[in-house]
């Protein structure tokens, strides 16, 4: 199995494979592949062995399903395109890997890699309080995996107890040494009007954390205000930009009767 990451500022994962070999995905996740290449769909991958577990990892931000691509009878290619702009790149599994990564940043792995969700009961009030869809995933098993991540990435070693408190929407990777748990914002007028959320998630060492600056979450949220609302109305500046157009086009129309 040979996998190359093409292109710089919306990468896409290209992987190679000959007769016998597979690797697997979320749903959805496919751009592109070879005729040599077959699929196969089902919820007992990825370490699952059926429904109780792909429910586990759905409700980890997973999808339901996974796809295993395969090379069967001649080699082929299957690419994987990221989501948004950053940074797609191959990390290492094995016994004493593991890892949690933001929901979807899972982008594809050999059969051996395992997903589930990161769930503790103890860090439930993250789950709910903490925003930006901070339920994480665990990410262990054996060979390798590729990971996507978004934005640009600041990575950061922390040694035994040293911690770090960060947006739940900027967590792409930590090992899984790492402990973490949630923290609020501190102050009161920040709480209310800083407008940075009411918590924060503190990561504690021993071990790296990989962190993005962009986030799915976030830019659904600046994008808000630009998006009509269903049944024909507009966000505020929405409905700018809808008042202009129709002036302008009115203008037009009125200026081509004249002609006429």
């Amino acid at each position: 199995m040979d996998a190359a990451i093409r292109g710089t500022t919306m990468q896409a994962l290209e992987v190679s494979l000959t007769p016998g070999e597979s690797v697997i995905a979320e749903a959805g996740q496919l751009g592109w592949l070879d005729d040599g290449i077959e699929l196969e769909t089902t919820t007992a991958l990825a370490g699952g062995d059926g429904v109780f577990d792909a429910a586990k990892r759905s409700f980890g931000g997973g999808t339901f399903f996974m796809t295993r691509y395969s090379s069967t009878t001649q080699p082929g290619k299957v690419t994987f395109p990221a989501r948004l702009p950053g940074q797609i790149f191959q990390i290492p599994l094995g016994p004493g890997r593991s890892y949690l990564i933001q929901r979807h940043g899972f982008l594809a792995g050999m059969t051996g890699a395992q997903l589930s969700t990161a769930f503790d009961p103890r860090h439930f009030g993250s789950a709910l309080f903490g925003g930006f869809g901070f339920l994480l995933q665990r990410l262990e098993g054996t060979g390798h995996a590729w990971v996507e991540l978004s934005g640009e990435l600041s990575e950061y070693e922390l040694a035994e107890g040293q911690s770090l408190r960060v947006h739940p929407a900027h967590i792409g990777l930590v090992e899984g040494s790492i402990s973490y748990e949630l923290t609020t914002v501190p102050g009161m007028k920040n709480k209310i009007f800083g407008g940075d959320g009411l918590f924060l998630v503190r990561l504690t060492g021993p071990g790296k954390v990989c962190l993005q600056s962009l986030s799915l979450p976030m830019l659904a949220h600046a994008l808000q205000p630009y998006i009509v609302v269903p049944g024909g109305g507009a966000t505020p500046a929405g409905a700018v930009q809808g008042g202009l157009e129709a002036g302008l086009l009115g203008a037009a129309v009125k200026g081509l009767s004249g002609l006429v």
